[in-house]
C-alpha cells in the first residue's frame, strides 16, 4: 500500500503534463524519381536507427496522393522528393528536393528543432 501511495505523485504528474505532438516525416514521391531513388540510396536504410529518424517516424506518399487524412498541409507538393514534416495534424516545414545528405540532414535537424520538440546532441 505504501508503495502505491509512493508513486501516485508520479502518476499524477504524467496525466498533468501535456502531451508532446506527435512527429512523422512524410515524404512525397512518385516512380521514375532519380532524386528519390538518390535519396533512398543514400538515407533510407539508415534513416529509422537515427534520432531523427526515431523522433520522426517516415511515412511516404505519393505525389498525386492519397494524402494523410486530417492533416492541415500547405500547397500541395510539386516537386519529389518533398519532405514534409508533421508535428501533430499540421505542417511543421518542408525540404523540396534532394541534393545530397548534407543538405538533407542540416535542414531536418532545423525543422526538428523549431518544433520545440527535439533537440540536437550532435552536428554529423
Amino acid at each position: 500500500m505504501l508503495r502505491a501511495l509512493a508513486l501516485l505523485p508520479l502518476a499524477l504528474a504524467a496525466f498533468a503534463a501535456p502531451a508532446a505532438a506527435e512527429l512523422r516525416l512524410l515524404m512525397v514521391e512518385q516512380p521514375g524519381c532519380a532524386y528519390c531513388a538518390r535519396w533512398n540510396a543514400d538515407i533510407a536504410p539508415i534513416y529509422p536507427k537515427t534520432p531523427e529518424g526515431q523522433a520522426a517516424p517516415l511515412e511516404r506518399v505519393q505525389l498525386r496522393g492519397p494524402y494523410p487524412e486530417g492533416i492541415a498541409l500547405g500547397p500541395r507538393p510539386v516537386f519529389t522528393p518533398t519532405f514534409i514534416l508533421v508535428q501533430g495534424d499540421r505542417e511543421a516545414g518542408r525540404i523540396e528536393g534532394y541534393p545530397g545528405e548534407d543538405f538533407f540532414w542540416g535542414l531536418l535537424a532545423r525543422m526538428l528543432t523549431d518544433t520545440g520538440e527535439y533537440e540536437v546532441e550532435a552536428v554529423r
